[in-house]
């Protein structure tokens, strides 16, 4: 392969993001299995792994990367730092409409720039080859215990922000001995909600089958996993097929009713469409046997899937009440009868050096071959579907964007 330079950005976006795509020691597997790769990283104050990490590796630190042909980092890039004619990757939350990106897009076009967005990076199945998601996961279960042993003032966790990794939030889990005999509801199969399960296994909870969860009575905690066809169903009645529920979630119905009285913790970490139906309604929070008072909504999508998801909430103030009489939001444990919401959209950045260390092997393993193989002008489908713009322009995959970015 011919020179190829890959710089890793400073983080621009606020609140401040520490998580970087690639760690010291995964530079330096990328330099020693792709040579004439060089990686260039920019000094930065607030990445999880301190620029001195990097220079006792031997990689190059300093204060530009202007100059590298490519330009990676995690969160969207500012639009004032965006340069001219660059490459970049980055999730750029953009494919979706989303109304907050969308400057940053028009900017991309304007200033001729190449877009990869790692959302976008799938295999032939269309399955996604790197992503945050099992962190989000960890620390949203995690999250999901620490907010309700502070609402029943059952017992006090270290935030997961406050631990040096993960290694270091197992040690809290000890102090999780005075759970109730709890229902625990996990929504999805996906990688989200594979780490919240990690977490609960853990944690030493049991696991129950779906209809054991519903219909019997634990001396102990338990939780369940839900799949998608555990809670909807066609609203003709006829027979679930999931790939159908996938292409037409407008035809189906939520029977998630079934589980709101025998649940007290929900774990949302489910993907959903816009079209698909919502779990419950917020009507369904008055109903007498409305039993759900904390809610860890893991998938963060505000007036979504989990109607009393009204906003986002921050790292350092995760949760906050929804009142089920006035629909109003209150403060966090404000109130017995509210429901607790933790609904905080930026998860694995509470646990950055782990999260970092997890999404570097994956784009080694699963991105690196095919976008070192692109500079040498091979591109292949892998790199190509995750294209955005080229050049200033967008791909004809990315054309439905263009009355998003329109004037």
């Amino acid at each position: 392969m011919r020179p190829l330079t890959i710089g890793l950005i400073c983080e621009g976006k606020t609140p401040p993001d520490k998580r970087v795509p690639l760690t010291p020691k995964k530079c330096v597997e990328a330099e020693s299995t792709y040579p004439g790769l060089q990686i260039v990283v920019q000094e930065s104050a607030i990445r999880c792994f301190k620029d001195q990490e990097y220079r006792d590796l031997g990689i190059t630190v300093r204060p530009d990367v202007a100059d590298c042909d490519i330009l990676m980092g995690v969160k969207e890039v500012p639009v004032n730092q965006l340069i001219p004619g660059k490459t970049y990757l980055f999730f750029s939350h953009t494919v979706k409409k989303q109304p907050a990106n969308r400057e940053l897009l028009r900017q991309v076009l304007k200033k001729n720039i190449t877009l990869i967005d790692y959302e976008l990076l799938t295999n032939e199945q269309g399955e996604r080859i790197v992503a945050f998601g099992r962190w989000a996961g960890i620390v949203g279960a995690y999250n999901g215990l620490l907010t309700y042993g502070r609402k029943h003032g059952l017992y006090e966790l270290k935030p997961a922000w406050q631990c040096v990794d993960m290694e270091d939030m197992q040690e809290e889990f000890f102090k999780v001995k005075k759970l109730p005999p709890i229902k625990m509801a996990v929504t999805g199969t996906g990688r989200v909600a594979q780490g919240a399960v990690e977490v609960l296994n853990r944690m030493g909870l049991r696991q129950v089958s779906v209809y054991d969860y519903l219909y019997h009575d634990f001396r102990e905690p338990v939780y369940t996993q839900l799949r998608s066809s555990d809670y909807n169903r066609r609203r003709d009645g006829r027979v679930w097929d999931t790939p159908d529920f996938h292409r037409y979630p407008e035809e189906y119905e939520s029977t998630f009713g079934k589980f709101l009285p025998v649940t007290d913790l929900l774990i949302a970490c489910a993907y959903w469409h816009p079209a698909a139906p919502r779990l419950f309604e917020e009507a369904d929070t008055r109903r007498p046997d409305f039993r759900i008072n904390t809610i860890a909504d893991v998938t963060c999508d505000v007036n979504g899937s989990i109607p009393t998801t009204k906003r986002a909430s921050s790292i350092p103030a995760p949760a906050y009440d929804y009142n089920c009489q006035t629909g109003e939001l209150e403060p966090a444990y404000s109130g017995p009868s509210n429901i607790t919401v933790m609904a905080v959209d930026n998860l694995p950045c509470e646990l950055p050096r782990n999260a970092s260390r997890d999404f570097g092997r994956q784009l080694l393993d699963n991105v690196f071959p095919h976008l070192v193989g692109a500079a040498d002008g091979h591109l292949d489908d892998v790199v190509e579907r995750a294209i955005i713009a080229r050049a200033g322009r967008l791909t004809e995959r990315y054309q439905y964007l263009s009355d998003y970015v329109a004037e």
